[in-house]
């Protein structure tokens, strides 16, 4: 998978549910008959979707292209990424009641891989670039989320600590309100969020951009407050499961996020980072001796 090679079958899933009632009608054909879009003519897709063709044209827009064909060479395009990789668009499997141990653990396994990989192709490399760029000139890095997403500031945290950058995060929403008011143009606010609509995020996220801090989003690829609002945006992309909880992906996926942040910020700045590297490894190693 190349990074920022969208895959657009992903996109329509990711963003179907923030379209209005007839492009969710649309987006619902194209994703069950998905192999056979490529051969059909707008006519055959908006009847078989219950629409018009003017309905079908301005799904199309909405996704960004100029018009239908356009959009199907995308759809083949897509097709033939997943023919590629070996995998399907709905290749997320979810837990049964009943299932044994090793199905559970294949399954998992496999979903966790398979998020990771969809996240990949709906990240824009220009906002990892933008991203690094605000981390390595800013004076702090606060993150800040809400429930499973604050364990993924901790992650984070952890991480950037150890290059001597300084950060910080709270589990307590009201601490997280407090520290965003003292946020200035210097420093960086991280948010994460997998909706991009949790409301103490979106509230956070309103008192950093008054307070002229860098805005950094990582939220699921879709239409969302937060995807709108932040200066820069690291998308993911997680299915809905209805056993598996959807803090599962979607953690996976965002922690994955932070290590590419970790790992571009260590390596842009390896010269001056590299000492410090060194005494936080070399200290923990003491102590596990």
């Amino acid at each position: 998978m190349i990074i920022g090679d969208t895959n657009i079958l992903i996109k329509i899933r990711e963003i179907k549910d923030s379209l209005t009632p007839v492009e969710q009608k649309v987006a619902d054909c194209i994703l069950e008959y998905q192999r056979e879009v490529p051969k059909m003519s707008i006519k055959t897709l908006s009847s078989i979707s219950g629409t018009s063709e003017a309905s079908v044209l301005r799904f199309c827009k909405t996704l960004g292209f100029t018009g239908y064909r356009d959009f199907i060479i995308s759809v083949t395009s897509s097709l033939v990424m997943n023919v590629e990789e070996n995998s399907e668009e709905d290749s997320y499997t979810d837990l049964q009641p009943g299932d044994d141990f090793p199905v559970i653990i294949r399954k998992i396994a496999k979903n966790n891989i398979q998020s990771i990989e969809d996240t990949i192709s709906v990240l824009n490399i220009n906002e990892v670039i933008a991203a690094v760029k605000s981390i390595q000139k800013a004076r702090r890095i606060y993150f800040f989320g809400i429930g499973a997403s604050s364990l993924v500031c901790t992650d984070a945290v952890h991480k950037f600590l150890r290059i001597n950058k300084e950060c910080f995060t709270w589990e307590d929403s009201h601490q997280q309100y407090a520290m965003a008011t003292l946020l200035t143009s210097d420093d960086v606010a991280i948010l994460v969020s997998n909706s991009g609509k949790t409301q103490e995020i979106v509230d956070i996220m309103e008192i950093a951009k008054k307070q002229k801090a860098k805005v950094i989003a990582i939220t699921r690829y879709s239409k969302s407050i937060l995807a709108e609002r932040a200066d820069i945006v690291l998308s993911i992309s997680t299915p809905e499961i209805m056993i598996r909880s959807g803090a599962m992906g979607s953690r996976i996926a965002m922690l994955t996020i932070v290590d590419i942040l970790f790992s571009c910020v260590a390596s842009a700045d390896y010269d001056v980072i590299k000492k410090y590297l060194k005494k936080t490894n070399d200290i923990i190693k003491e102590k596990r001796r």
